[in-house]
């Protein structure tokens, strides 16, 4: 393998990775936010830009999906999507008939940037019909939180049954903004929730407090007990000063909106909105800080820093990769199908600004090249690799669409 080399001004020199061409400039994304600012490491942000001469078709399948959010298949035929006003539907991948809204949810707050959001098959989905969401749940007084629900799927996809809130986040909050909230289960059958720190300057300092969900990442069963290999699992850990909840699994997050398992090394990755600048790729390791809001690699929305304007500290973890300025990132992929064989072990991205996708070619767990995708497609909120191996999106407007990507010379 032949690694790009780059210069102190950010200039990749060489020009190839596993046979891929790597253009001598990284993406033009425009002027960063936080100019002043400097990566940790190499290839750090605005890796080389990739080039391939893959040219895509974009199929619509369903339209007319009020701002979705989630997808999960069922088979090749059939597909769950979430709507953020909290609607869940099914929709045929044949015809692209829209089913009526499924029943049997519980109240959703659906203000602001909340609603429904993920929807997640069981593992023994094959067995059980059993279905898990995630949503903004109202708990009075203008309060809400995110929230994960369970529910047993009738055989005509009409109605939820045995529907049961399996995790609440704590504290509620009055907010409608950062929910998170995506699900991934890992290959023991345990359910990863990112969960968002409720942007507000009050709420988002309980990032760092492990007394609370607020800008977590939480491991739980299927049933929303606790794993004994969580690392405050038994009220210890060496590298934090105090105890923390048991669910937690890392903390200092953001708004983690994207999170997808890595087929190689089966831990979680996650990609998370920064503010004004600063969007984030992790691995998240267990019981560590990710620093939020104390290091970032953005500013604040008013141009002003963000605390003292750090980028690192003793303690708080690096990304792995950030964005300056943002791609406003969605939920992510780790492609593995054969329509895009040069693809293979890359992770996709859903850009909800400027749009489109974002492709990122890795090196173990760093970045080695990055392109953008399909940005006529507009805002993004969701990429996966689907059954056929094509990738499917969805596209979040008050029209939005289930969109069906392979290549132009199939």
């Amino acid at each position: 393998m032949i690694r790009s080399l780059v210069t102190s001004s950010g200039t990749a020199l060489l020009l190839s990775l596993c046979g891929e061409t790597l253009a001598q400039q990284p993406v033009q994304g425009g002027p960063p936010n936080a100019p002043d600012q400097t990566p940790a490491f190499e290839r750090q942000t605005r890796a080389p830009a990739l080039e391939d001469d893959v040219a895509l078709t974009t199929t619509p399948v369903a339209e007319g999906l009020v701002h979705p959010w989630g997808l999960a298949f069922v088979d090749n035929d059939l597909a769950l999507v979430t709507e953020r006003s909290g609607r869940l539907r099914a929709v045929d991948l044949q015809s692209g008939t829209l089913s009526e809204p499924i029943e049997g949810l519980p109240e959703i707050d659906a203000r602001g940037q909340g609603g429904l959001f993920d929807v997640s098959l069981d593992p023994d989905f094959a067995d059980n019909r059993r279905i898990y969401f995630s949503y903004a749940e109202p708990r009075g007084d203008g309060k809400n939180g995110t929230a994960v629900a369970r529910g047993v799927l009738g055989q005509d996809h009409g109605r939820l049954e045995d529907v049961e809130v399996i995790f609440r986040q704590t504290p509620a909050w009055d907010s409608t903004k950062h929910f998170g909230s995506v699900l991934v289960w890992d290959n023991e059958g345990r359910l990863y929730v990112t969960l968002g720190e409720r942007s507000l300057p009050e709420s988002r300092q309980l990032a760092q407090d492990l007394s609370t969900h607020l800008g977590k990442i939480v491991r739980i069963h299927a049933d929303g007990s606790i794993p004994d290999g969580n690392p405050f699992a038994d009220g210890q850990n060496a590298s934090v000063a105090k105890d923390g909840l048991a669910e937690i699994w890392s903390y200092g997050h953001r708004n983690v909106q994207g999170a997808a398992l890595s087929p190689e090394s089966g831990k979680l990755w996650t990609i998370e909105h920064g503010p004004k600048g600063g969007d984030e790729l992790n691995v998240p390791e267990p019981g560590k800080n990710y620093g939020w809001p104390i290091i970032t690699y953005g500013e604040d929305y008013n141009g002003a820093p963000i605390g003292e304007g750090l980028t690192a500290k003793e303690g708080m973890e690096q990304p792995i990769y950030y964005w300056d300025p943002v791609i406003a990132p969605g939920d992510m992929t780790f492609y593995q199908g054969e329509r895009f064989p040069g693809w293979q072990g890359n992770l996709i991205i859903a850009s909800l600004s400027p749009g489109g996708l974002v492709r990122l070619a890795l090196d173990g767990e760093r970045v080695s090249g990055e392109q953008r995708l399909a940005q006529s497609l507009g805002r993004v909120r969701a990429v996966t690799e689907g059954p056929d191996g094509a990738l499917w999106v969805l596209t979040d407007a008050s029209n939005g669409a289930l969109i069906r990507i392979t290549p132009e010379d199939e």
